[in-house]
């Protein structure tokens, strides 16, 4: 008797994170009321994982949540003008997490550990001025400051944590308020200093802004470890963005998440924001976090923007230097995110011709997990307002990630203006597709699909290109694209196609 067959396995849904917030959202504490009603139709289009903007209070009720006042206010006590924050209340979030959880989407926590603001009194503390470009140089001697270092919430009045929060639980501060001076003051006291375990920028990149926390102080450290625990019984959360982790020490970021898995479970997706172009220093940090943790690639969303400001740039180079081409299991892919987008601290100008080309070029290769920028798909408001990019295919491109982009992957990247590649599908998601793109003149490429498909008439997905390819005998078909423009090829009659152009 033949011995029977080994079963094959079915071949895993390609996962897309949506960053559901940018920087310019309206005050109006409505935002998780509107992701609730939006969560049904972006799973249908792709998506499986929702980052949510700051959920905590922060020092307004207009801040976006990095200016953090207090880890446990969700929105439920009346502090800082108010019970919700910008986004909504309490019950908001817990309503739209609840609805999240019914079709089968997961929620990122945004988690901003660094820096707390909108104290509620001042303290006197004895500092050091350093200089803003070298934190590691004093420029005064030591003096006392009046510093916005006493919080209290009273609003909350010790219910989930009883500790306040004093000039002790801090390493520095940028603002003294006895004689209205800004500057970066160092806190100073028995064995305080600035972290040695955080980037290395101006000498020392542990001060970012506001009041910087002291994770060398045991109250501080086991504070911010009972919140994570509690805020996973109040809101069940899939995984975490970590805030700003180059400006506070990555010995206790570990220690957190080797809490976290010890007292709720290990399983968490943890990405963190180390944002700057250096991938050796962003490989150094995910080896020491034993490749736990994934990172957001910034070299990536560099050179798109460098790519799309250059006349015949050359894409055959737009992954060199990223981190997704040195830990692609590591990498989050981003085109854009609330710090790059237009009139922010950190913004990469990617020419809008361009923005169909980087998605596609994160959303169907193989390699890394990419993240959907939700003014992308919605539009950007605030003084400059944008509508949504890409002539609003960013749905589509989503959609045709979780359809079509599986296989081994053919890379055509053998001229400097013109690259594509092709998807030859699995077993069990057999469909396959042709993706090439232009920075030039329009163009075309013969690529291979596999010999499965021939006689098949494949079409653009995006409507862009106009008419049908047949793919020959050997499974090879020309395939085209407009200038400064792409195209992705499918089979016309494959599963779904029936779904996009209505998203």
């Amino acid at each position: 008797m033949e011995p029977s067959p080994i079963p094959r396995q079915p071949t895993p849904a390609n996962a897309t994170m949506f960053q559901a917030f940018e920087w310019y959202i309206p005050a109006d504490h409505k935002h998780w009321l509107r992701l609730r009603e939006a969560v049904a139709g972006l799973q249908a289009t792709g998506i499986d994982n929702m980052w949510i903007p700051p959920a905590c209070k922060g020092s307004s009720q207009q801040g976006n949540g990095y200016d953090i006042y207090d880890l446990y206010d969700l929105g439920e006590f009346d502090q800082k003008g108010g019970i919700s924050t910008k986004w909504g209340t309490k019950q908001d979030l817990i309503q739209l997490v609840q609805r999240a959880d019914e079709v089968r989407m997961g929620i990122y926590f945004d988690a901003v550990l660094n820096q707390k603001a909108g104290a509620d009194r001042t303290e006197q503390c004895r500092v050091i001025e350093v200089d803003p470009n070298d934190r590691t140089k004093a420029i005064t001697d030591p003096y006392f400051i009046d510093g916005w270092l006493g919080f209290d919430f009273p609003g909350r009045r010790g219910r989930y944590s009883t500790l306040t929060y004093h000039w002790y639980h801090f390493t520095g501060t940028d603002y003294n308020n006895a004689n209205g001076k800004t500057a970066i003051y160092r806190i100073l006291g028995d064995g305080k200093d600035w972290s040695k375990f955080v980037g290395k920028e101006k000498g020392n990149y542990d001060y970012l802004m506001f009041a910087d926390l002291d994770y060398t102080h045991p109250e501080v450290e086991a504070d911010v470890k009972a919140w994570g625990e509690w805020l996973c019984s109040q809101v069940p959360i899939k995984g975490i963005r970590f805030d700003a982790i180059k400006h506070y020490s990555e010995e206790f970021l570990q220690s957190l998440v080797e809490h976290l898995d010890d007292r709720i479970g290990p399983g968490w997706f943890l990405v963190g924001e180390f944002w700057q172009d250096s991938l050796d220093a962003m490989t150094t940090y995910i080896r020491n976090m034993q490749h736990k943790f994934s990172l957001f690639d910034a070299p990536l969303v560099y050179n798109f923007s460098s790519i799309s400001n250059t006349e015949n740039a050359d894409l055959t180079k737009v992954f060199e230097g990223t981190l997704v081409g040195a830990e692609p299991v590591n990498a989050v892919t981003l085109v854009m995110n609330h710090d790059t987008q237009p009139y922010q601290a950190l913004a990469a100008d990617i020419q809008p011709f361009f923005k169909p080309l980087a998605y596609c070029l994160i959303l169907l290769r193989a390699e890394g997990y990419p993240c959907v920028f939700f003014g992308d798909v919605y539009g950007i408001k605030g003084d400059h307002p944008l509508p949504p990019s890409c002539g609003g295919k960013v749905p589509d491109l989503c959609l045709a990630r979780r359809l079509y982009a599986y296989g081994e992957q053919l890379d055509y990247f053998d001229f400097p203006q013109c690259i594509g590649w092709t998807r030859l599908g699995t077993w069990d998601r057999p469909s396959g597709l042709a993706c090439v793109m232009s920075n030039a003149g329009r163009n075309e490429k013969w690529m291979y699909v596999g010999r499965e498909h021939r006689g098949e008439l494949w079409t653009d997905i995006l409507g862009w290109e106009q008419g049908q390819i047949t793919i020959n005998d050997d499974g090879w078909g020309c395939f085209t694209c407009g200038a400064v423009s792409v195209a992705v090829w499918v089979n016309g009659s494959a599963e779904g196609r029936d779904h996009l152009g209505k998203l």
